[in-house]
């Protein structure tokens, strides 16, 4: 062991966690640095060794040392002789660029040789390599995980980010590798990367496809769960955490991976720059719920080894697990809050994240009595931070503690993933069709207008406007679009766990025939089945998210829990036959609709409570009543997209029945002159999109008009 760690003075010593290089400049053990790589080759980043400052938060921990090698290959280590508040600081070094580290407790037996043993992770790090192990057989030891010092700039340009308003908001909701592996318009060299997304042939796509954000499934630091190497899986999406500061490094090219980790965060930052200057935001997938260390008793690679008992939620000598992941994090330690907003910054700052869409977000939400609590100060403090002004905060509104479903209750600054609108027009356009198919009255209207008007029954308790809820039909986990139509039970055989594992209530309607079929009478009503649901998506008031290739049709074959699948199973196919051309095309013909629509609205959507965006009317042409809200036998409805004496946009009419429906459009709304003619054009048809009828006909407020079964027509008003 080298001298103790210099204590910085008072004055001076409040320096952020983590390992930073203070005085670069400094050679390391009497020999020119210019930034020699640990693999022994040249790190084109950012400066030579030098003194650094340490800190770690570990309050139960006496004495603490940070272990460190050197550009020689030595292993050397100092101690951190600053003691405040649970949090162990001092200066150390010289330690250059690119070093590998680890803490460890003072005067604890080491459970093996620096770097080839586990230590404890940096919290703070922003890089984490992989080592694996040598056992000297055929067979590689276990991997063990070692903290990087990495100093890093970067050119930006003139790229910005796009400031897109929530109103004016589309997510698309994408995995980094998953979309561009099979793509076939990104270079080999770049499939299944963040250099892959940043391609102009990904970017041009996403633009041309009409959405604004991308929100990306876990690009931090992430590792597998111990079951899943014996079934030869890994954990595809990436919702266990090693790296909260850290980017994946598997996502970056080999050329990047085999430069460093600066180059892993160039290519990184790289991707976030092509994608502003394209026009979409950059949103992440962050699980700060729990950590990668795994149930109580599993290894203690970080956080388990600094302070267990202050890092995560106990009952008594057990753990309180909301996650079902084994380990949650404690909200109600100020520490861990502060860790998790920490994190944010980083990405926001150094890497110009718009937003974060956080997993489980209950239980980052729970007081020191494990209760969800709206002004949780975390919640606040996230809404509150200057910093992440602007920044779009999403949450996935529910665990599976007690009490743990929180959709609408989330406060004023907060977006939530609302569940309910995604059951309730499922169940419209598919379980209702199969029950009626089989005699039964299907549901009455009434749920789905209040789903697609914005859903101020979860929400305007809240203060929030239909604007905090996240519109999905699909997300990762579940059914894609397409096997919504095409599968009523799920298939993750695959999976390795007898199909025990994912959801068993999926809403979901096969049209006769569970699968793969060739009847063309069941192929075109699952494409118009498919239609119904995402028109009804893109027409909501709210916030729209569409999942990687349902806008025309990927299948993982009945799968809907592909969490372990990093294969062909979850990657984004990439067909070129008419029916995926049919349903790209319509697609984009409804993101455009809901671009021309919302062009003539106000600026923003009020409640649903004053009735000024959605004005509702039955098949008839006149002003639903009460009796026809609740009727399940009233499955035709029309609503005018506009205000009240204001400009109105367009009418879309439902027709939930298997029966043609005769419809009467309806007149001007009250407060404009009803004697003024309204003109009504066809723009989509869900049961034949490429309709002649789209072709620009007109038809006055009080024409007659005929819709086909089981589907949704849009006028321009």
């Amino acid at each position: 062991m080298t001298q103790t760690a210099q204590l910085l003075p008072r004055a001076s010593r409040e320096f952020p966690l983590g390992l930073h290089i203070i005085d670069a400049g400094i050679t390391d053990g009497g020999t020119l640095d210019a930034g020699i790589t640990d693999g022994g080759t040249l790190d084109d980043s950012r400066g030579r060794a030098g003194h650094a400052n340490a800190a770690v938060w570990a309050p139960g921990i006496a004495s603490m040392d940070v272990h460190w090698r050197r550009a020689d290959g030595v292993w050397t280590s100092d101690t951190l002789v600053g003691l405040d508040g649970g949090v162990h600081h001092g200066v150390v070094g010289p330690v250059h660029p690119g070093a590998l580290y680890a803490f460890w407790p003072t005067g604890e037996e080491l459970p093996g040789a620096p770097g080839t043993a586990q230590l404890l992770l940096d919290p703070y790090a922003r890089a984490v390599e992989t080592i694996t192990t040598d056992t000297g057989v055929a067979a590689p030891g276990p991997d063990v995980y070692y903290s990087v010092v990495l100093e890093h700039t970067f050119d930006w340009g003139t790229s910005e980010r796009p400031g897109t308003a929530w109103r004016d908001t589309v997510i698309y909701e994408a995995h980094v590798k998953g979309l561009t592996k099979l793509h076939p318009g990104v270079p080999e060299e770049l499939r299944g990367t963040y250099a892959g997304l940043g391609h102009p042939a990904m970017t041009g796509y996403l633009r041309h496809l009409g959405v604004t954000a991308v929100e990306l499934l876990p690009v931090q630091f992430h590792i597998d769960e111990p079951h899943l190497a014996p079934l030869g899986l890994s954990n595809y999406w990436g919702y266990n955490t090693l790296g909260f500061f850290a980017a994946h490094t598997d996502y970056a090219t080999a050329a990047a991976r085999a430069a460093g980790p600066a180059a892993v965060l160039d290519e990184f930052k790289g991707m976030v720059r092509s994608l502003h200057e394209a026009g979409l935001e950059v949103i992440l997938d962050v699980v700060y719920n729990h950590t990668a260390e795994g149930e109580q008793g599993g290894p203690a690679l970080c956080w388990r080894g600094l302070g267990d008992l202050d890092y995560y939620r106990h009952d008594g000598d057990r753990y309180l697990d909301t996650t079902g992941c084994g380990n949650s994090l404690d909200f109600s330690q100020p520490h861990v809050m502060e860790f998790a907003l920490d994190s944010l910054l980083y990405w926001v700052e150094e890497c110009g994240i718009d937003g974060f869409r956080f997993d489980l977000a209950v239980t980052l939400a729970r007081d020191e009595h494990n209760a969800f609590s709206p002004r949780h100060p975390f919640l606040v403090a996230a809404k509150a931070s200057k910093a992440l002004r602007g920044t779009k905060l999403i949450t996935e509104p529910w665990d599976i503690g007690h009490d743990g479903w929180q959709t609408g209750r989330f406060p004023v600054g907060w977006a939530d993933w609302n569940d309910n609108f995604r059951d309730t027009v499922r169940d419209f356009w598919l379980r209702d069709l199969a029950e009626i198919a089989d005699g039964g009255p299907g549901s009455s209207p009434g749920r789905l207008a209040g789903c697609l008007a914005g859903s101020s029954d979860a929400f305007a308790a809240s203060g929030r406007s239909a604007l905090g809820s996240i519109n999905l039909i699909t997300a990762h986990d579940g059914f894609t679009l397409a096997d919504l139509t095409a599968y009523e039970h799920k298939h993750n055989e695959a999976n390795g766990e007898q199909n025990r594992d994912g959801h068993d209530h999926n809403h979901s309607f096969n049209h006769g025939v569970e699968g793969p079929t060739q009847d063309p009478a069941i192929l075109a009503a699952r494409e118009r089945s498919a239609r119904n649901l995402l028109a009804s998506l893109l027409v909501s008031l709210g916030v729209p998210m569409l999942t990687a290739g349902d806008e025309f049709g990927r299948t993982q074959g009945g799968n809907n829990n592909a969490y372990c699948q990093d294969n062909e199973i979850a990657w984004v196919q990439w067909p070129d036959d008419d029916v995926s051309r049919r349903m790209l095309a319509a697609t984009r013909a409804l993101l455009s609709i809901r671009r021309e629509f919302l062009s003539r609205q106000p600026s923003s959507f009020p409640s649903r409570a004053d009735q000024s965006t959605l004005l509702w009317f039955s098949g008839a042409g006149l002003p639903m009543t009460a009796h026809e809200w609740e009727d399940p036998r009233t499955r035709t409805v029309q609503f005018l997209l506009g205000s009240t004496g204001g400009t109105v946009s367009g009418l879309v009419v439902v027709n939930g029945s298997l029966r043609e429906a005769q419809i009467t459009l309806p007149s001007a709304p009250q407060g404009q002159d009803a004697a003024q003619p309204r003109w009504f054009s066809a723009v989509f048809d869900s049961a034949d999109p490429e309709s002649d009828l789209l072709a620009g006909a007109r038809l006055l407020s009080g024409d007659p008009d005929t819709l086909a079964p089981d589907s949704l027509r849009i006028y321009r008003c």
